[in-house]
C-alpha cells in the first residue's frame, strides 16, 4: 500500500493551501485516513481523520479553518487549509490504518509573510 502526498508550499498568513493524499488501494478500505503535522523540534501530531464511517476528527487547533474530504473517484484524501496561520507550518504527513499503519511521504507547509 502506497500514500502519495502532494500539495503544500509556501502561503501567507489568511491564505490558503490544499493537501492531497492519493491511496494505491481503495480509500474506503482504510478504516480511518489523516493528516499529521510535525513542526521543527516538535512531535508529530494528529491535524485531522475520516474513518470508514465518514466521521471527522480535527484537532482543536485547526478546528474551523481546516476540512478534510475524500474523494473516491480520485481515490484521494484531501485537506484544505483556510485562515493560514504560521503556527501551521509545519510537515505534513498522510496516514491511513488498514490493520497496520501506513506513511505518505512529508510535504512541507510554510506559512510566512
Amino acid at each position: 500500500v502506497q500514500l502519495q502526498a502532494s500539495g503544500g508550499g509556501l502561503a501567507q498568513p489568511g491564505g490558503s493551501l490544499s493537501l492531497s493524499c492519493a491511496a494505491s488501494r481503495r480509500i474506503f478500505s482504510f478504516k480511518v485516513m489523516g493528516w499529521y503535522r510535525q513542526a521543527p523540534e516538535n512531535q508529530r501530531q494528529l491535524v485531522a481523520r475520516v474513518s470508514a464511517s465518514g466521521s471527522t476528527y480535527y484537532a482543536d487547533s485547526v478546528k474551523g479553518r481546516f476540512t478534510i474530504s475524500r474523494d473516491g473517484a480520485k481515490n484521494t484524501v484531501n485537506l484544505q487549509m483556510n485562515s493560514l496561520k504560521p503556527e501551521d507550518t509545519a510537515v505534513y504527513y498522510c496516514h491511513g490504518f488498514r490493520g497496520v499503519d501506513y506513511w505518505g511521504q512529508g510535504t512541507l507547509v510554510t506559512v510566512s509573510s
